[in-house]
């Protein structure tokens, strides 16, 4: 009775951790940029029932990882006059935190202007600078920029690391980024969020569903122990 009511618990939890990821996609529904996840799951330990050779029983479920899905969102016209631009192809615009010197990337395109001494440079939402092809900040010299903004891109994007702000870190296995030479930057559009809200309301239903499951064999599983215990 132990393994059910902790499976039951286990299953609980799990699905709450999946509901978090469906919450902040819709969350990120309007978010230039973003990228939606989902939940992969693993099973844990199986073990053989007690003398029945070959029958195992499972011992629940965890949330291995989260996938990131990074397919385009597809377009949106911007104001003109500003500092929008829309990847069109794969690859990111390379970022580079004024402070720490760490570099992130990004598909969101919706830059501004920010002065810092004789320097006017271009800046994503999260004042990081924005980098051109030869990896150096994009500035406004005599009212123009000096450069475009680079395209890079990986080898793969499996397992890049989410940094917040729609912005993401590479791992080894993404190798080193290289300029996306077939993508083509499009200016006064911006890249919108890839969130399926359709689909992320039908995953919601379905992991509600299964939590409430989950919770009601745990409360089976601690009648049926009360009722063994009264036995006693």
């Amino acid at each position: 009775m132990n393994a059910s009511f902790y499976t039951a618990a286990r299953g609980a939890m799990t699905q709450q951790e999946r509901m978090n990821v469906i919450s902040n996609n819709l969350a990120n529904t309007n978010t230039i940029g973003f990228k939606s996840k989902s939940a992969v799951f693993s099973d844990l330990m199986y073990c053989v029932m007690h003398g029945q050779e070959g029958v195992t029983h499972g011992t629940g479920v965890k949330v291995e990882r989260t996938n990131t899905d990074f397919t385009s969102g597809g377009m949106t016209a911007s104001a003109e006059g500003g500092y929008n631009y829309y990847i069109d192809g794969d690859g990111f615009f390379m970022v580079k935190d004024q402070i720490t010197g760490e570099i992130s990337y990004t598909r969101a395109g919706n830059f501004s202007l920010s002065v810092k001494g004789d320097e006017v440079n271009l800046i994503t939402d999260n004042r990081k600078l924005v980098l051109d092809e030869n990896r150096n900040p994009v500035q406004l010299v005599e009212g123009k920029l000096t450069a475009k903004p680079g395209i890079f891109k990986f080898q793969n994007t499996n397992d890049m690391q989410a940094a917040g702000f729609s912005e993401y870190i590479p791992v080894a296995k993404n190798g080193e980024p290289q300029l996306a030479e077939d993508s083509k930057l499009i200016e006064n559009y911006l890249e919108l969020s890839n969130v399926d809200l359709a689909k992320e309301m039908s995953d919601m239903i379905i992991t509600s569903r299964a939590y409430s499951y989950a919770l009601k064999m745990v409360q089976t599983s601690d009648e049926v122990q009360q009722t063994i215990n009264g036995l006693r």
